[in-house]
Formats: C-alpha cells, structure tokens, sequence
C-alpha cells in the first residue's frame, strides 16, 4: 500500500495537468492507496480555494474518492461523518475537527455552535 500526496489527489480528480493525472489514474489503478485525513483536508482546501470548485462537487468527489475499492482512508467513520456534517451546513475542516474530537469540542466560534446545534450535533459548545 501506498500513501498518496495532496498533489496526487488532485491531479486525479481535476485532471488539470494530463502527464501527472495519467500518472495518478495508473497509480490508483495498480496499487492499494492510503489517503491521509490531512490529505483529504488539504485536497478539499485546494479544489475549493485555488481551483474555485463548488462545496457540493467537491464534497461528492471525495465521498466517492474514499470509496474505491482500492482506496483506504485514515479513518472512514470520522470523514463519514464529516461529510454528513458538511452536507447539514458545517465547514468540512470544522467536521473533521469536532469528529476527531469526541463527546466534548469547544470553540469560540458562535456561528459554528449554532451550525452544529441545528445540525443536531450536541458536543460542539461555547467556551
């Protein structure tokens, strides 16, 4: 099993550069591929702000990224449920943080509590 890169990821999924997305497509289509959540992080980071993806399009992407055959993420619930999350109005870095979190997150941010009680997720409070 290999670990992928960022950039490896993104070459994939945009194609934007046909020699290195070649490259990858064979990558992903010869060897078992262990993707960091990091990686997805940094990827969703990317697509976004330097590509100008849309939330939904990306977010699609890597569910369906995380599910190939092939593909073995860091940790499946914890971006399941950041997607999840995502999808009901919370920021995917936020997701993952309070899904790496556990029972207790606290934050500063009032707009992301309210997010996450609306989103009917109970351990995010105010500090």
């Amino acid at each position: 099993m290999v670990s992928v890169d960022t950039n490896v990821l993104v070459r994939f999924l945009t194609r934007d550069d046909r020699a290195q997305a070649a490259r990858a497509e064979a990558l992903f289509g010869s060897e078992g591929m262990f993707i960091a959540t990091t990686v997805l992080l940094e990827t969703e980071w990317v697509l976004r702000s330097v590509f100008e993806f849309e939330d939904g399009p990306v977010m699609e992407s890597l569910g369906k990224l995380a599910g190939l055959p092939n593909v073995h993420v860091e940790d499946p619930d914890r971006l399941a449920r950041a997607l999840k999350w995502r999808a009901d109005g919370i920021d995917f870095a936020d997701a993952l943080h309070i899904a790496a979190a556990g029972n207790d997150f606290r934050t500063f941010d009032e707009r992301l509590a309210k997010r996450a009680r609306r989103a009917g997720i109970g351990s995010v409070r105010m500090v």
